[in-house]
């Protein structure tokens, strides 16, 4: 089976000043379909530089990266925002919602890019909110909404393409607790239906909502290993 995403011997340099920063230093990484793998690392770790080079917002120094098959190392700004916009769904901490528009006409923003008429923009941004339970809230606006809806419509915008991976990054940090289990749980309902998610987070119990832990460390990857306790209830639900 090939991989969703592939990357080889992956680096990324910055050059500061006289100071040369090597955030990345030869990653390797493979993500396959319907995968939901948690990034995790501390600071400086290269674990944000990674997120946003599999996010398409940024390119490396070195190295190859493949997404769906589409060689992106070194696609251009142009190019790069297409395969952004049909291959990945984005889901911020701050929820990056347009506060003039509605719960609705977020979501659907997406889909004017794609080309889709207004009726199916429509449709296809109710269908998604409704996955999310937020059938009740689709003409209210961010300000007119709790922290954990505002989330929602942000996870409903970054479904509503149909994108190849979701890459979730640090989605419940402006959340209480509550909050965020019901935000995760969400997304192992979106995992469930087929979806391959990455969530980037420095909170281990978030990532041990993940079936695959990945963790970072002075630019490489230090560990990688399937999450021993979604193992356990597996093979224990497994055996009833």
């Amino acid at each position: 089976m090939s991989a969703l995403i592939e990357i080889e011997g992956l680096t990324k340099t910055y050059i500061m000043g006289e100071d040369v920063v090597h955030a990345l230093n030869g990653v390797n990484l493979s993500i396959y379909k319907n995968e939901y793998a948690a990034l995790m690392g501390p600071s400086g770790s290269g674990k944000s530089t990674l997120m946003n080079l599999m996010g398409c917002l940024d390119t490396p120094t070195s190295g190859t990266y493949h997404l769906n098959g589409n060689d992106v190392s070194h696609m251009k700004d142009r190019e790069l925002a297409q395969i952004r916009n049909k291959e990945i769904g984005f889901v911020f901490q701050t929820f990056n919602l347009l506060p003039r528009l509605t719960a609705l006409d977020n979501v659907a923003l997406p889909l004017i890019y794609a080309g889709m008429s207004k009726s199916q923009r429509i449709e296809r941004a109710e269908f998604v909110l409704e996955i999310v339970g937020l059938e009740d809230r689709m003409s209210h606006k961010p300000n007119e909404l709790s922290g954990g809806q505002r989330q929602r419509v942000a996870i409903a915008r970054a479904l509503v393409n149909n994108p190849s991976i979701i890459l979730a990054d640090e989605p419940t940090g402006n959340l209480d607790s509550k909050t965020s289990d019901e935000i995760m749980r969400i997304f192992e309902r979106i995992h469930n239906q087929g979806n391959t998610i990455i969530l980037v987070t420095h909170e281990h119990d978030i990532s041990l909502h993940a079936h695959r832990i990945i963790r970072m460390r002075d630019g490489v990857v230090e560990t990688d290993q399937v999450n021993p306790t979604i193992v356990r209830y597996e093979v224990a639900a497994g055996s009833r």
